[in-house]
């Protein structure tokens, strides 16, 4: 008997990806056989990266792991896990603020396709604090946002914001 692909979608803006998206994509990864991260291209935000540079950004970020694939997405999200034989979306929680405009998505998401789930992963509490808004909020002021985000985000930010921050390891959060 053929095994049958494992198949999450993990969808968002992205803008940027931050150390908490990847924690949440990790942890997903030892839960399913593959986790498609799913940027979003309709978004109201108003984002700092174009969909391809956050897809980009994503996809060098895992460039190493062959579990998470990346690519960007119109619609409805779970239209989109349907086509792509997920079964299940994956969304980050950090707060309880999270959870209430996360619990309507997840109602209404179940309501239009009964047969895809919704599971809510907790973010380590070393992200907690973290969000895409804060990271961008923090950079466009030239605050150093190592550490908070992936080193290729952090460097593509350098770029867009022009701080002089150095490229060399961010100190372990942890010490």
């Amino acid at each position: 008997m053929e095994h049958e692909q494992n198949i999450a979608v993990y969808p968002g803006t992205f803008d940027p990806l931050t150390n908490g998206h990847a924690s949440i994509i990790r942890r997903a990864c030892s839960i399913f056989d593959t986790v498609v991260v799913a940027v979003a291209n309709d978004t109201p935000k108003n984002t700092l990266f174009t969909v391809e540079e956050r897809v980009d950004m994503v996809r060098d970020s895992f460039a190493d792991d062959p579990r998470v694939e990346t690519e960007s997405f119109a619609g409805l999200t779970v239209d989109y896990a349907e086509r792509r034989g997920a079964r299940v979306i994956v969304r980050g929680l950090r707060a309880v603020s999270d959870f209430e405009y996360e619990f309507q998505l997840t109602l209404l998401n179940r309501k239009m396709k009964r047969h895809v789930q919704t599971i809510f992963l907790m973010a380590d509490y070393q992200w907690l604090y973290i969000s895409s808004t804060v990271v961008k909020a923090a950079a466009r002021l030239g605050g150093d946002v190592r550490g908070l985000v992936p080193d290729i985000v952090y460097s593509r930010m350098r770029e867009k914001f022009g701080y002089p921050y150095p490229l060399d390891p961010a100190p372990d959060p942890d010490d």
